[in-house]
């Protein structure tokens, strides 16, 4: 699916980036303030913008957003057991892998979530080490840093 729309999104750790199509939101990242074109925007590209500015508002926990990542059937596989985990908690990579049935595959796994085309809403920033330390981030360790203290303070206000 080809990304036709975007709409752009202030944040308190940069400006988001949504992209999509009539039917299906494909992309959401992190941009440099300056590297964004003009917003062209439809319905749907404005829902996500709007679902995601709750989110960082503290106001909205689950997404309901259609989305359309393009990847391999391990990409996909990795990126759909992402949305398992639940606000406010954390897995593994190995949890992750085990989740997918492949138990060796806990690297494959990191690669394949940093390749993650729908960040926050296909939710990345909620695997950590095994040893609980913060690992890489496509978008940046800090803002992954930041992402999980907002859920953390939200799931503790439930």
């Amino acid at each position: 699916m080809t990304a036709r729309f975007q709409s752009l999104l202030d944040t308190p750790i940069g400006t988001v980036r949504i992209l999509g199509g009539d039917d299906a939101i494909t992309h959401i990242d992190f941009i440099d303030a300056g590297a964004a074109s003009a917003q062209t925007d439809n319905a749907l590209t404005r829902l996500a913008r709007q679902q995601l500015s709750d989110y960082f508002a503290g106001q909205l926990r689950t997404f309901e957003l259609p989305l359309a990542a393009e990847g391999t059937d391990f990409q996909r596989a990795c990126w759909q057991a992402l949305q398992t985990i639940p606000y406010g908690e954390t897995r593994s990579y190995a949890e992750q892998a085990k989740l997918i049935q492949r138990l060796k595959a806990a690297r494959a796994v990191g690669a394949a979530n940093g390749a993650n085309p729908i960040a926050i809403v296909v939710p990345c920033h909620r695997v950590i080490g095994k040893d609980g330390k913060l690992t890489g981030y496509a978008s940046g360790v800090e803002r992954k840093a930041w992402l999980l203290a907002l859920e953390r303070r939200g799931a503790a206000a439930l």
